[in-house]
């Protein structure tokens, strides 16, 4: 089934770069970086970009960070749970803003 995303795309990310291959460069190491292991590990960075993926709706960030999730060992049960920490954040982000829909409500109300 084609879809606007496509699988094949993910494995081309670096050319992304072509047109501007100093910037990518950059980028590319920064990520590297941010990737490494650290105070956290790399098991644990894969986790939080496996659920920023959800809360970004990224496509290719699923399908990579579930690859890197397992291959650093974590299991469906801690990444679903890393999930569902994702569901809980945004689900709240969007329940605390209903706080700026009731003030502007009851100021038009007046």
């Amino acid at each position: 089934m084609e879809t606007y995303y496509s699988p094949m795309d993910l494995p081309k990310f670096e050319e992304i770069g072509k047109d501007a291959p100093e910037l990518a460069k950059k980028f590319f190491e920064y990520y590297g970086q941010v990737f490494a292991e650290g105070d956290l590990t790399e098991r644990e960075k894969a986790l939080i970009a496996l659920a920023v993926a959800h809360a970004i709706q990224c496509p290719y960030c699923i399908d990579a960070y579930t690859q890197a999730c397992l291959e650093k060992g974590s299991n469906l049960s801690e990444m679903t749970e890393a999930i569902h920490v994702t569901t809980a954040i945004r689900g709240g982000a969007s329940l605390v803003h209903g706080l700026q829909m009731r003030k502007v409500a009851e100021k038009l109300s007046m």
